[in-house]
């Protein structure tokens, strides 16, 4: 039990968890975030000075978005109300503009605290720009999501958007040594970290402050002695303590990082980044779906048997599961990343497409239909195509399968690596028949 008074209110004889005990009270005692609020940095400058604007904190759970929103509305003697998009309506926003108005008429700023902005649907988030454009008050959203996509660009061109990143490994160091130092519900204990057992506890947080100390002061509950070690830190820890968001920024991080290594050749940064993600709980189906995707995307035609073992990893995981199927998708990714790169089958497939929607929809030649019927076969639909295999090479030179409108329009352009150096060869070959044909198909030409 903690029986204070603080910036952060009244907290007299209410249990706090040790993460709310150890809240900072200045700037100076906040931990992570240097890039933004450094004694040099603009954000620090403007806090100090209690120049309020209105901004987005983006970044994971855990790096301190409420407390440092917290620590902004002290240094600007701002009125501090909170609301949590999960929870609100417009009930909670009616009373947040109520707050504003009496605060206004005693003479104070009033910063509004958006916990989960991206929650709030496009109406609910059009709302507060009349607010926030009249003064009335200043708003700060937090969001673990990209505000890119979550938030509308009418609210965005209204805040500053500042990102926020996972604690640094040493400084939620220096947060839990600081923590058994000062907290007065642990310093009393004379508690003790062996540095085995701090290694995994902030590891295991993955640069959340919140999860770090969390997951101290359980370890704490159940030491039996004034050391804490391994076992303790394993015991609450148990055999999942990795995190890993399936729907969040850090989620699409990792997955860019892989597929980025794969299409870069580093084998080895690429099966890092695969346990990762097999590591922090993804889904490996989800990995094997990507790797196809890595396949056609940046290897292609340069070696079609990485398309082949993709599709095979992804067969085997989805029939037998893990471990065999992880270890098929490891040989998959191995291979991806060895094998030579070529982009020439996206690049076609994305050109084809755009040229389709932006040109007309020209008729099948004639000469490309078939004819089912006795009328179609009288019109002479279909009469004078010419059977690639009655032709020596099974090509016959000369012949045009484009519309007449198009022809002589090219998509794809194979790379000087791996399979595509023959299949370039191939077309090439294929080309100068054309060209020294003396039968073409369309008079133009």
């Amino acid at each position: 039990m903690t029986e204070s008074k603080s910036l952060f209110g009244s907290t007299s004889a209410v249990y706090q968890p040790l993460a709310a005990r150890m809240r900072p009270a200045t700037l100076d005692e906040y931990v992570g975030q240097s890039h933004l609020i450094g004694h040099d940095k603009p954000l620090r400058k403007a806090i100090e000075q209690g120049n309020l604007h209105s901004m987005i904190f983006w970044g994971p759970p855990g790096v301190g978005k409420t407390t440092l929103a917290k620590l902004i509305a002290h240094y600007a003697d701002a009125t501090f109300h909170q609301i949590s998009a999960v929870t609100s309506g417009v009930k909670e926003i009616r009373e947040a503009l109520a707050v504003a108005d009496q605060a206004a008429v005693m003479g104070r700023k009033t910063l509004l605290f958006v916990d989960e902005i991206h929650r709030f649907n496009k109406s609910q988030q059009d709302a507060f720009l009349p607010h926030i454009e009249e003064g009335r008050f200043i708003m700060l959203g937090a969001t673990t999501e990209n505000p890119s996509f979550e938030l509308n660009n009418a609210l965005l061109s209204r805040m500053r958007v500042y990102k926020l990143q996972a604690i640094e490994a040493g400084e939620l160091k220096g947060l839990v040594k600081r923590a058994l130092d000062t907290d007065s519900e642990l310093a009393q204990r004379s508690l003790t970290l062996t540095e085995s057992a701090l290694d995994t506890l902030v590891k295991s947080a993955q640069g959340d402050a919140r999860r770090v100390l969390g997951t101290l002061e359980t370890a704490v509950d159940l030491a039996s002695s004034n050391q804490l070690g391994d076992e303790e830190i394993a015991q609450v820890l148990g055999d999942q303590y990795r995190r890993f968001d399936k729907g969040g920024e850090r989620f699409y991080e990792q997955i860019s990082a892989l597929h980025k290594s794969v299409r870069g050749s580093d084998p080895d940064a690429s099966l890092y980044w695969l346990m990762r993600m097999l590591d922090g709980g993804c889904d490996p189906l989800y990995v094997a779906r990507r790797v196809v995707r890595m396949a056609s995307e940046d290897i292609g035609n340069a070696d079609p048997r990485a398309l082949q073992l993709a599709v095979q990893a992804w067969d085997v995981q989805d029939r037998l599961g893990s471990p065999e199927g992880e270890l098929t998708i490891a040989q998959a990714v191995l291979y991806l990343a060895s094998a030579p790169k070529s982009n020439a089958v996206y690049m076609a497939y994305n050109k084809a497409k755009a040229f389709v929607r932006e040109t007309d929809d020209y008729e099948v030649p004639n000469h490309l239909c078939n004819a089912p019927t006795k009328l179609m076969k009288e019109q002479g639909v279909g009469s004078d195509y010419r059977y690639a295999h009655d032709y020596e090479g099974a090509f016959a030179a000369g012949e045009r399968y484009m519309p007449e409108q198009i022809v002589g329009t090219q998509f794809y352009h194979p790379v000087n690596r791996g399979l595509e150096i023959k299949i370039a060869e191939k077309l090439a070959h294929l080309d100068d028949l054309n060209e020294r044909s003396e039968w073409r198909r369309y008079e133009s030409e």
